[in-house]
């Protein structure tokens, strides 16, 4: 079992209210091998909503409390995000999931690319608020870009 971004399969949750469909996941959803999640949902935070950035660190550091997410505003909305985090954790196991596949550069999905910090379009090597958390309960993380499997 995996369990995949939402956006992914088409469900419009991402932050600007669209939707970032990939085919070959949608059809896994279809067939039962794999569960959705939108993280950013599960954290109660509303579609559409401020774009939000992981700044100072990656998703390790705002577990570990060392970092925060906040949005292009300046409203600290970490504990969303780490509420929305610990939820999809939870669906990946009740689900058996031993595999996730993200949106890549997301604040909670990424899982090797995430905005700097800055609002201006910088990227750093790091990973999102769900994905090192799904990452440290042995939960193998992937993106879009990046999963090799078939679909």
């Amino acid at each position: 079992m995996k369990v995949i971004s939402a956006c992914l399969i088409g469900c419009h949750c991402r932050y600007d209210g669209n939707a970032k469909a990939v085919d070959r996941f949608t059809r896994m959803v279809e067939r039962g091998e794999a569960v959705f999640v939108c993280p950013e949902q599960l954290g109660g935070l509303s579609t559409p909503r401020p774009p939000a950035q992981i700044v100072g660190g990656t998703g390790e550091d705002v577990l570990d409390g060392r970092a925060k997410v906040v949005t292009d505003g300046g409203v600290d909305v970490t504990d969303s995000f780490i509420k929305g985090a610990q939820e999809a954790l939870r669906l990946a196991q009740l689900a058996g999931a031993k595999v996730a596949v993200l949106k890549e550069r997301s604040p909670s999905c990424g899982s090797s690319l995430i905005y700097d910090g800055s609002f201006s379009g910088g990227k750093r090597p790091g990973n999102g608020v769900t994905a090192a958390l799904l990452k440290r309960h042995g939960i193998e993380v992937y993106s879009e870009e990046t999963y090799p499997g078939d679909a």
